[in-house]
């Protein structure tokens, strides 16, 4: 599927160990029709732990890149390791990606792991939503899980969605007024409460809101929406079940028509130079300017050699162009571009401003170069 920038989402996984992050890679690839089916961590067979010790084991040690298509927009997820000694693997992709899912696990509330990635997402002045996974696990109060998020976090988490009354799906709260019973809260207040979040960052609208009495339509909400996660003044939170698939659509959807694009969010700080020296340079995602990007993952493949992983923030790349690798006087031919899906890669010709892709053979990558 041909796309542009502002067709582009890019999402960091991130999280405690055991919150079913892996998984939630899997039910989204295949909603989006990645995968024909989910693969099994017991079995070894998702995208993200493809490496022999991750099959043995059964969890994540390295962080893993996958795509997708749905609905018009091309989503990068970046699945993370979720235990403590791997904190630093995760960290250290998050400027990748413009958005910083928090993924929760229903049973177990908010952990130390879920407040760090909060945190890190907020010292990277990156846009953040929670995912609530596991909400069909036997005996979780699903309440008692958002109050603990918003006691945390703060009033400004707020459901985009709910667990229906009898936890066979979930109801938005966001794009309509009012639906189905909820295990707690009701489409109405939910709904209420997210529009009086955002319009607060928008006078004009506010006026609008509160003087006029007008209900405001999603297209309204969409500018004040992306500012309110520039600001941290909203955390959208959304509730699914990556073993059911339960919700997996409803979060795309909300990729799809809330979550920031690379126009939309904080841009990043780039610097020229290094120590007190060091500049800031201005950095635009512009198609037509020179090529700018950061080597953010660098693995290596048995049979492509080391494989370099990076975001495009400025510019358009085309598989053949002459790279330079930081300040280095000589260029690398970047022969093929490759779209990765865990240990699988795809070839493509051209990559725009926001999009992630890889090069093989890339003997001098620098982490954070362009």
């Amino acid at each position: 599927m041909p796309y542009s920038t502002a067709d582009i989402r890019n999402v960091c996984l991130v999280g405690p160990s055991h919150a079913g992050k892996t998984l939630l890679t899997e039910a989204l690839l295949h909603a989006g029709g990645k995968i024909p089916e989910k693969g099994s961590i017991e079995k070894g067979t998702t995208v993200s732990d493809f490496t022999a010790r991750e099959k043995e084991i059964g969890h994540s040690q390295y962080n893993s890149v996958c795509h997708l298509d749905h609905e018009g927009i091309h989503v990068n997820l970046i699945d993370t390791p979720g235990y403590r000694d791997f904190f630093g693997r995760a960290l250290s992709v998050m400027p990748a990606a413009e958005t910083a899912a928090i993924v929760i696990n229903a049973t177990e509330g908010v952990e130390h792991m879920a407040r760090r990635m909060m945190n890190a997402a907020h010292d990277q002045r990156m846009c953040r939503m929670i995912i609530v996974n596991k909400i069909d696990a036997e005996g979780v109060d699903l309440e008692k899980t958002f109050n603990h998020i918003q006691e945390a976090f703060g009033k400004e988490c707020l459901p985009m969605n709910l667990p229906s009354a009898d936890g066979s799906k979930v109801v938005d709260c966001f794009f309509q007024l009012e639906g189905d019973d909820t295990a707690f809260s009701s489409v109405g207040e939910a709904h209420t409460q997210i529009v009086d979040q955002v319009v607060e960052v928008d006078e004009a609208l506010m006026e609008i809101y509160l003087e006029q009495g007008e209900e405001l339509a999603p297209e309204q909400l969409h500018d004040p929406f992306e500012k309110s996660l520039r600001e941290e003044h909203l955390v959208p939170v959304c509730f699914v079940s990556a073993e059911t698939g339960v919700g997996i659509r409803q979060l795309l959807q909300i990729f799809e028509r809330l979550m920031p694009n690379p126009t939309e969010a904080n841009p990043p700080i780039f610097l020229k130079g290094e120590g007190p020296d060091a500049k800031e340079v201005s950095v635009s995602p512009d198609p037509d300017a020179h090529a700018i990007a950061h080597v953010f993952m660098v693995n290596v493949d048995p049979f492509k050699g080391r494989l370099a992983l990076f975001r495009i923030h400025q510019g358009t790349i085309n598989a053949g162009n002459q790279l330079f690798v930081g300040d280095a006087r000589k260029p690398f031919k970047a022969s093929q571009l490759l779209k990765v899906n865990g240990e699988k890669h795809d070839k493509k010709e051209t990559a725009v401003p926001g999009d992630i892709c890889a090069v093989m053979r890339f003997l001098d990558a620098r982490h954070g170069a362009d």
